[in-house]
């Protein structure tokens, strides 16, 4: 893969972004009400938590992705700054009425919801996604919907929990290609992040699925190529295709910056093989412009 500015393969200083790596400067008014919100209503986002470049600019459309079941991952991957160890403690039972009041506070048409691995749990917390779904489809029936979901280790009756409530997006990312698996992402199998989001497809052919990869790790383009075509075969209908941006020093440094060209023809090319929407630049995250791809999709219309 060709890209304007190679790195060294470690780090323990984050990298200076080159120009093209710029977040936009959000309308102060509403990012403090949704900061507010959101603290008011004790919730977490990921935004906050895995430092998302985009939060000034989604907080300013008075939107968030929420980050259910606490703020303690049980797994560790290299890419990721939510904090990492063992939980200390249960679902909370009240954060789904918390969530579905600031979804109605908020006024939201479109909820993104995603979470830490609970691996420690029996369902690793799929019932709790779904009960957060049922709530606030309860308090703002128009909201739609969109989970963000873990693996599940494989899990097909987990998965079923999430799918058998009422979403209109069910995600789950790959983050990168396989051979950087054991590197990138700890914990996590290529193969079964693949198969779950081929089964969604097939236990609910008519939701959308969607996943999301980061470039910048290292991956060869061959090795995207083929990552594509095997989501296509999974039925996956929306890509998103970021840059990898190291939140802080004890995470994996950034191996290349892939130029703003080259996220336009990987957007060409997925587009080429059938995925019926694709979010592709150096800021995108897999809930970046959320709401704007379901509309589209609803409506018959992509680009």
């Amino acid at each position: 893969m060709s890209t304007k500015r190679a790195l060294p393969a470690s780090s323990s200083v984050v990298a200076k972004h080159p120009e093209w790596v710029r977040a936009r400067m959000p309308g102060l008014a509403e990012f403090n009400h949704t900061q507010k919100v959101l603290q008011s209503y004790q919730l977490n986002t990921v935004c906050e938590e895995a430092q998302c470049p985009n939060r000034s600019e989604c907080y300013a459309h008075r939107t968030a992705t929420f980050m259910i079941l606490g703020n303690i991952c049980t797994r560790r991957c290299s890419f990721c700054a939510v904090s990492q160890g063992t939980p200390p403690r249960p679902p909370d039972p009240d954060e789904p009425v918390r969530l579905a009041r600031a979804v109605v506070e908020l006024g939201l048409k479109h909820v993104v919801i995603t979470s830490v691995d609970r691996d420690d749990l029996p369902d690793q917390g799929a019932g709790h996604f779904a009960e957060c779904v049922r709530s606030i489809k309860a308090a703002s029936p128009h909201t739609q919907v969109e989970l963000l979901i873990p693996d599940f280790r494989g899990d097909v009756n987990a998965l079923r929990v999430v799918l058998d409530a009422p979403i209109a997006v069910l995600g789950h990312n790959v983050e990168t290609v396989p051979r950087l698996y054991a590197k990138i992402r700890r914990g996590a199998r290529y193969e079964r992040s693949v198969q779950l989001l081929a089964a969604a497809k097939g236990l609910r052919p008519k939701v959308f699925t969607k996943t999301g990869i980061m470039l910048g790790l290292g991956e060869t383009r061959e090795e995207v190529l083929q990552v594509l075509s095997d989501l296509r075969e999974a039925q996956v209908d929306i890509l998103t295709i970021g840059q990898y941006l190291q939140p802080t020093g004890a995470q994996v440094a950034v191996a290349e910056y892939v130029a703003p060209y080259e996220f336009d023809n990987w957007k060409k090319i997925a587009r080429k093989i059938g995925f019926a929407h694709v979010e592709a630049g150096p800021l995108v995250r897999s809930s970046y412009h959320a709401w704007q791809q379901v509309r589209r999709l609803q409506r018959g219309k992509s680009e």
